[in-house]
Order: structure tokens, then sequence, then C-alpha cells
């Protein structure tokens, strides 16, 4: 995992008064060999060879379903990850040929790769050379606790590095919810009901897995800097290795309890987990309509109205895709000009786990009660025990995080202990809520993290 130095792609300009708060300069940037841009286009080169490899063997084995869907899975994830690059790197304003057939055979993300990378040797090379064109960068860090805003200079080249990054940010997530994601759902299913684990499958398998972790680790960094997008953010190793097993016990317990709840019911499980999807996807548009607002025009300066609401499609159904096996850490506003809720929003996060937590449960017992055929070798009483377990335990490291290990902690109105805390005040009776709401509103002032 590299630590990536964040850039805005247009740096905040806006005058600030010397009077108000005091400005630091800040030292210029150091720029780092992008080695999370080689990982991501090593996750989507491997997935696509393990992957296209399998469709090989089900159509020499003419198992034409278990084909076609390994197939679709590749190339939809495949699809929207060169649209996700050309649209952050904006090419359809530009005249770059050679890279929009590299996007249209599937190759754009080693294209993009290898430009990030010559950009970074060019950088090393000039390493202590002025630049001619640089722009000016200004940013709040918790310094002893106190807001302190930093200014520095950004060379072009150090932006352009930063935008690659960004991109291919971006591009993890995209590869990770929508493709990643039903693929290891559906090759663990088809590992359930055929009772073999050939050694292609496990490595498509193993890349998924290695795919989805690595995507929702992202997911939480940037839901962090999209939060706060006005502080300059560091995540140190504990912090990431804290998101990382909080992450992979969330989405490994999801999937497989998805996996073992589909291969019970088969072709019953399908309206289940459709109703499911569907009411994750239909929810910001159905808040959006009732607030009455119009649709946001400042995503892109020359997209049309049609062009708007294909990236507003394309946005709610990556939300859903994540809101389907873990939570997305964002709420998606479409009637906000971010068109994220910048909020904290405790109340969001418990409810999306309640939900999730209930869901599991009776997918767990569903699977207790009705899978005999199954797994005939294993106690399911154990299975769906451990599975419970795995997803509770990520709930704890979970709220480990956001209680001690968030790097902006300290500017939370209530952190995980207070909004437990007042939630139980309002449990109690209506004559005891009167008498604690004094100390709970206190300690909700004190915000001790």
């Amino acid at each position: 995992m590299d630590r990536v130095f964040e850039i805005p792609e247009e740096p905040n300009m806006d005058p600030i008064s010397s009077l108000e708060e005091d400005v630091i300069r800040g030292a210029n940037p150091r720029f780092t060999f992008p080695f999370g841009i080689l990982f991501s286009t090593f996750l989507y080169c491997g997935e696509a060879a393990s992957a296209l490899y399998m469709v090989r063997i089900y159509r020499k084995n003419s198992e034409t379903y278990w084909m076609t869907y390994t197939l679709s899975f590749f190339m939809f994830s495949s699809i929207m990850v060169q649209l996700t690059l050309i649209f952050v790197h904006r090419d359809l304003a530009k005249d770059k040929p050679l890279s929009l057939f590299m996007h249209l055979i599937l190759l754009g993300p080693i294209v993009r790769c290898l430009e990030a990378i010559i950009k970074y040797l060019t950088l090393w090379k000039k390493e202590g050379q002025e630049e001619p064109y640089v722009s000016l960068t200004r940013k709040k860090m918790l310094i002893n606790g106190e807001e302190v805003l930093i200014e520095w200079e950004v060379g072009h080249s150090i932006r352009t590095l930063a935008m690659h990054r960004n991109a291919y940010k971006r591009m993890s997530q995209i590869q990770a919810f929508l493709g990643s994601v039903p693929q290891l759902t559906y090759q663990l299913y088809v590992t359930l009901i055929s009772a073999e684990v050939p050694l292609g499958r496990a490595v498509l398998m193993v890349f998924s897995l290695i795919s989805v972790t690595y995507g929702a680790t992202l997911c939480n960094m940037l839901a962090i800097q999209i939060k706060y997008d006005e502080y300059k953010i560091r995540l140190g190793p504990l912090e990431v290795l804290c998101i990382t097993i909080w992450r992979t016990l969330e989405i490994t317990s999801r999937l497989v309890i998805l996996v073992l709840f589909s291969a019970t019911l088969k072709l019953k499980a399908v309206p289940f987990l459709l109703l499911d999807f569907l009411i994750i996807l239909f929810e910001p548009w159905v808040k959006f309509w009732r607030s009455g607002a119009q649709m946001p025009n400042n995503i892109e300066k020359n997209f049309s109205r049609v062009g708007t609401l294909v990236v507003l499609i394309s946005i709610t159904v990556l939300y859903a895709g994540i809101n389907f096996s873990c939570w997305s850490a964002l709420q998606l506003k479409l009637a906000d000009r971010d068109l994220v809720d910048k909020g904290q929003n405790w109340g969001h996060m418990g409810l999306h786990y309640i939900v999730r937590l209930v869901e599991n449960v009776i997918m767990v017992l569903v699977f207790k009660c009705f899978g005999v055929k199954v797994l005939l070798n294993y106690c399911h009483s154990l299975i769906a025990l451990q599975l419970i377990i795995a997803y509770l335990i990520s709930i704890g490291f979970m709220l480990l995080f956001f209680q001690y290990l968030h790097p902006l902690r300290s500017l939370f109105t209530h952190n995980v202990v207070d909004y437990l805390h007042c939630v139980c005040c309002h449990q109690h009776p209506r004559g005891r809520v009167e008498n604690s709401e004094p100390s709970c509103d206190a300690e909700a002032r004190q915000s001790i993290v």
C-alpha cells in the first residue's frame, strides 16, 4: 500500500486573511513510486487472465452457463474500468486516438500504468530542478489538537502523477464491487455445487478476494478524503491494518453466507437477493425525488443532461454494489452538490449494520435448517456460528477504528461511545431520561476519544 500524497485537481485558491489564521509554508511534496497503480494493474491483469482461462475450461467441458456468467462478469467490470479511466482523464475532450483504442481493446489500465511510471521516472531525473508551472495548494492539518493551515507549491508533473493515482483508486473500486464481488460469489457457488476446486478457479477466486479487500480498504480512505476535503490526511500502518482486517472479515463472511443461502434455495433465493439489491439501488433516487431538488449540473461542464443522468446512474449502481456486500462508508445524496453527505451520520452506519446482521442471521438459519445436501461432511451449526461471529468481529474492528484510530476523530461532535450511550439513555423511562439528559449532553460535548 503506497502512501499517496493527495492533491485536488483544482487547488483551493480562496483568499484567507492572515488575521484570521496563520498560514504555514509547507515543504514541497515528495513524489514516490506509484506502487498502488502497479498493484491495481497487476490485479486487473491477473483477474482478467484467470477469468479468460476459466472461460476456456468451461467451454471445453461444455459448461455453457458457467462460461457465460464468468465471461459476463469479467466483461462488465472491464468495460466500466475503461470508462472510469476515460472519464477521470477527460480523454473525450483530448486528441488521443491511441489511448482510446487501447481502452477499446480493454488494455487501457496497462497503458495508463506505463504513462504513470514514465512520468515518475521523468520527475526522478529532474529532481531538484524547479518546474516552470506551479500552483499553490492549501490544506488544514491537526497539530497537537489545533488546526493549522499549510500552504505549499505543487508542480504540474506531480499533479499529473496524483491524477493517475486518483484514477486508479476509483478504478480499483469499480473492479472490486462491479466485477470481483459477483465473480467471487459465483465461483464459490460453482465450487460448492461441483464439490471440486481446480487450480484455475482457485487462482481466480484468490485474485477476486484480494481485489475486493483492496477496493474496500480504498473505499474507506477515499471516504475520509471526501468528507474532510479541507484537511491533509495521513493513515499510518496501524490504521490501514485495522481497516483491512475489518473489511476482510466483513466481506468474506457476507459473501460466504450469500453463497450458502443461494446453494440452499437455488432459484428461490433470486427474488430475495434481487429485492435487497433494488432497495439499495433506488433508495438514493427516492430520497432525491422526495426532496424536490433539481438534478445537479456541475458533474462535468461538457456533459448534457443525458450524460449527467448516465453518470448518476453509474454512481448509484456502484453505491448499491458496495452496500450489498459491505458498508460504503459514505451516504449518497443526489440532491447535494457534492453527491455525498459529508456528515458523520452514525445513525446511517448503525442502521446498515443492524439490517445486514439481521439478513445474515436469517440466511444462515435457512442454510442450517434446509442445507442438508450442501455440505454433508461439515456441521452446519458450527459453520453458521463461525460466520456470524466473523461478522460481529468485523463490526468490532469497525468500532475500534472510529473510536481510537480515525485520523480526524477529534473533529467528531460525538464518537462511538457517546452515540451508544445516548441511544441507551433514550431507552430509559421518560422520568429517568429527563434526569440523565444533562450528563449525557455533557459527555457528548466532551467528546472523549
